[in-house]
């Protein structure tokens, strides 16, 4: 907690002086451009990795970046995705996988997630993602399965009403990307769903 204290103190000295103009106009505006899904994994930091500035990125992290299909009820995550394009209006949503992704190597290793019964269950909506890559092994396996899994995350996107709303109008484009964390590179995985 010390090392978090004092990044704050670093942050209101340094950081916050040279960019008050902004989180002035930023106290009072809320309009990001795009909705960037990725994964909970702290070595994926989407801002850094965009060179992006406060306000300019609305961001959903989880587990393995996955986004369930669209079910009635309480989600976070449908409800966090139906805000940034009914209500913000972003242009883009990204979905970013990433190398060595600790999500995608638990169910490519097929680790003993027993006594996680919660990651377990979550991890269930990367079935599709698993299926298609049955037949492969090792770093390939994962390696495909972190792009398959981007690819599958896309489309449960297109099944929530807002999105697929907004797809319908023109007013929005999904990409997917997968991060290389030790090249840092970003691959841009086609067919992205693009804008009517």
């Amino acid at each position: 907690m010390h090392d978090l204290t004092e990044g704050v103190a670093r942050f209101r000295r340094d950081v916050f002086p040279a960019k008050a103009d902004l989180f002035a106009r930023l106290a009072g505006s809320h309009r990001p451009t795009t909705l960037f899904i990725s994964c909970s994994d702290a070595r994926v930091v989407p801002e850094l990795l965009t060179q992006s500035e406060p306000g300019e990125l609305f961001v959903i992290r989880t587990a393995g970046n996955l986004v369930p299909a669209y079910a009635p009820g309480a989600d976070g995550v449908a409800a966090s995705v139906e805000y940034a394009v009914a209500v913000l209006g972003v242009s883009d949503v990204v979905v970013c996988g990433h190398s060595s992704c600790g999500a995608m190597t638990a169910l490519a290793e097929q680790h003993d997630l027993t006594g996680l019964p919660a990651v377990a269950d979550w991890l269930r909506h990367a079935d599709a993602s698993r299926a298609r890559v049955a037949g492969e092994a090792g770093t390939e396996q994962l390696d495909s399965l972190v792009r398959e899994n981007v690819l599958a995350q896309l489309a449960n996107l297109a099944t929530h009403p807002s999105v697929a709303r907004a797809l319908l109008r023109g007013t929005l484009t999904l990409r997917g990307w997968v991060y290389d964390i030790p090249a840092g590179t970003v691959e841009e995985l086609a067919p992205a769903v693009r804008a009517a």
